[in-house]
């Protein structure tokens, strides 16, 4: 029995030994081949740098693959050992995702159009029943948000000063003065109203703003505006709510915590730029937030969620005291480019060089020979790129200054095929009419357009004057939605569908009458004046270039916003100004001098009146002379009674 157990013991010693020298085997030939592969690569890679010349021709960008296999190729050129490299196939890859893109934009004019975009990508499901505890990349605080709310999507954008169409073309991304909110909720929801109205007083207190005054009066559902722009063909519009602020002014308060959602903050990347006394210097402003879930992949098998930050800027020749027609970022931004932001995938700088091709126009310093080719807008643009993931993009100063110096004066804008405006007519303060102009520029096409028009209650509409003409003549939509309005509880809601005639102003009116409101709903400041806010306008306007369907082909974040519905259209969404109407506004001097009149009254007549009430009256007799005070003194020191 003994000697069994000892056979046992003894079996298993030789298992357990010849197991650890497996291992140990294994752990010393990995790594081993692992370099000689590595070493091998590093040969032939310098071989075929050694064969090939410098050339100093531009080259297109090439896609994301091989630009991936140049990064490791370098890697191993510089010397960096392939067991740090090597990632084992058991380590799961990351599920997010970090972009950074910059495009600069020289306009005619001798302003600069610069357009900041930032995109996390995270594969995870916020609406599970375990909530999401770890984050990497994407912000913890909206994605909190999203769980607890039920978003489905969620945009809001805020915008100091106005876009001019008609000087700086289309921006990538619109967004009208104030502040603007739309969201999307999942279908779980069961009261929407009640979870708007608490999502805005969190988001109030997520971007320091004054989305915390968003109620049921200046909130509406629109019934044909604002498509998802992510995935699902939803349907039911009651699960949609859109509000603006056209008063809120932003400022660096807004700035600070849109800047922390950057995974690098403003510590490193294309985020260092945003200075705040630089960046509200300029004549145009605007900083959004866009989340919505998005395919991986061209067969969407798989989504993810994106959180798409963007923040766009024109920087003004004159106000900025500018004596030439000389750009840099340094200029424009008090800093320079030292390095991309270390959790960023891609870090890119693009200028636009479509009117540039030969160098007439301007001068760009550094060049690059790298180039890249996008539809924006229905219009094919060539940029200039840097990548800032490259050391040699900064050169032997570890800094990239880009300068952008004019030749020439000359040269025209493309003109933009639809744009708008909008503004008050009458007089007097009963009556008005809004009028909105709606341009297509068009030569030759004619194309819808989905208009969207949210007047508070105190202006009451009549509807019977609405209309609609077009080179002289009644263009009737072919679509009318009107919700009315009722008084302090909700908005005036119209949309319509109109379609514009080729070359034509298309011209909406309607008469509306001014309400005279309670003394206590005044601002502070009622002689200001009472805002509109802009109207909305989208449509699919024809394109000059065809569209690329192919949706796996690497393309700017800038030209991937707004969906594709058709070849040879591209979506866009314009906002007109914003109104500012005055309303019949009572004398506030004579609360005053009614309080003033009333506090004299009761201090003088019934101050005196309940001072002889309450008074009580002695008889005082008059003093002695001095001749009798002394004989009474005498009087007291004799014993004797006074006189």
């Amino acid at each position: 029995m003994a000697a069994h157990r000892c056979s046992c013991w003894s079996w298993l010693l030789i298992l357990f030994s010849l197991s650890v020298f497996v291992v140990a085997d294994i752990h010393e030939t990995t790594p081993v081949n692992d370099h000689h592969g590595g070493v091998d690569h590093n040969a032939q890679t310098a071989e075929q740098t050694a064969d090939q010349p410098a050339v100093e021709e531009r080259r297109w960008e090439a896609t994301e693959v091989k630009e991936a296999a140049t990064v490791d190729a370098a890697a191993d050129i510089q010397g960096t050992s392939a067991p740090e490299t090597v990632v084992p196939s058991s380590v799961p890859q990351p599920k997010d995702d970090f972009q950074e893109e910059l495009v600069i934009r020289p306009l005619h004019s001798g302003d600069i159009y610069a357009s900041f975009q930032f995109r996390t990508l995270w594969d995870t499901d916020f609406m599970r029943e375990n909530k999401v505890s770890h984050y990497r990349l994407f912000p913890k605080s909206l994605g909190q948000v999203i769980s607890k709310f039920s978003v489905r999507e969620l945009h809001i954008s805020f915008t100091q000063g106005y876009w001019r169409t008609m000087q700086w073309g289309q921006p990538f991304i619109p967004s009208p003065p104030g502040a603007e909110l739309w969201v999307w909720f999942q279908d779980s929801v069961t009261d929407v109203d009640a979870t708007w109205k608490e999502l805005t007083n969190v988001l109030s207190g997520i971007f320091c703003a004054s989305l915390n005054f968003i109620d049921s009066t200046n909130t509406v559902q629109p019934s044909a505006s604002f498509k998802p722009l992510g995935l699902g063909n939803v349907t039911d519009h009651s699960f949609l709510r859109y509000a603006t602020l056209p008063r809120e002014i932003v400022c660096t308060e807004n700035l600070t915590p849109w800047k922390k959602l950057l995974p690098c903050g403003s510590k490193a990347g294309l985020a260092v730029l945003l200075k705040s006394e630089k960046l509200f210097h300029s004549s145009f402003h605007s900083q959004a937030v866009h989340i919505r879930s998005v395919c991986q992949d061209w067969q969407c098998k798989t989504t993810s969620w994106e959180l798409r930050q963007t923040l766009n800027s024109v920087f003004d020749l004159h106000n900025s005291g500018q004596t030439k027609r000389e750009w840099s970022l340094f200029k424009m931004f008090s800093r320079t480019l030292t390095e991309a932001c270390p959790l960023a995938s891609s870090s890119k700088l693009y200028i636009d060089i479509t009117d540039n091709p030969q160098g007439e126009q301007f001068e760009l310093s550094p060049a690059t020979s790298l180039l890249s080719q996008a539809v924006v807008l229905g219009d094919r643009r060539t940029f200039s790129v840097y990548d800032l993931t490259q050391e040699t993009t900064f050169g032997t100063v570890r800094s990239l200054n880009l300068l952008i110096r004019w030749k020439s004066n000359e040269g025209e804008m493309l003109r933009p095929l639809l744009h708008a405006e909008r503004y008050v007519a009458g007089y007097g303060l009963q009556t008005g009419e809004i009028h909105t102009l709606m341009y297509n520029n068009h030569p030759y096409r004619s194309f819808p357009v989905l208009l969207l028009d949210s007047v508070p209650w105190y202006l009451r509409l009549y509807i019977h004057t609405l209309s609609v003409t077009s080179k002289g003549k009644d263009n009737k939509p072919s679509y009318i939605h009107y919700e009315p309005s009722k008084d302090r509880v909700k908005p005036h809601l119209l949309e319509m569908l109109i379609q514009l005639p080729p070359n034509s102003v298309t011209e909406v009116t309607v008469q509306f009458e001014r309400a005279l409101l309670k003394w206590t709903e005044y601002p502070p400041d009622p002689n200001h004046g009472f805002y509109v806010g802009s109207s909305v306008i989208s449509s699919l306007v024809p394109s000059t270039v065809a569209m690329h369907t192919n949706s796996t082909r690497e393309r700017p974040l800038f030209s991937s916003f707004f969906p594709c519905k058709e070849e040879s259209s591209y979506f866009v969404r314009i906002y007109t100004e914003p109104l500012l109407v005055n309303l019949p506004t009572p004398d506030f001097s004579m609360p005053y001098n009614v309080i003033c009149l009333t506090c004299t009254v009761v201090a003088v007549g019934y101050g005196s009146l309940y001072n002889l009430l309450t008074r009580s009256f002695q008889i005082e007799e008059p003093n002695p002379g001095l001749a009798k005070r002394i004989a009474n003194v005498i009087r007291r020191m004799r014993g004797v009674p006074p006189l």
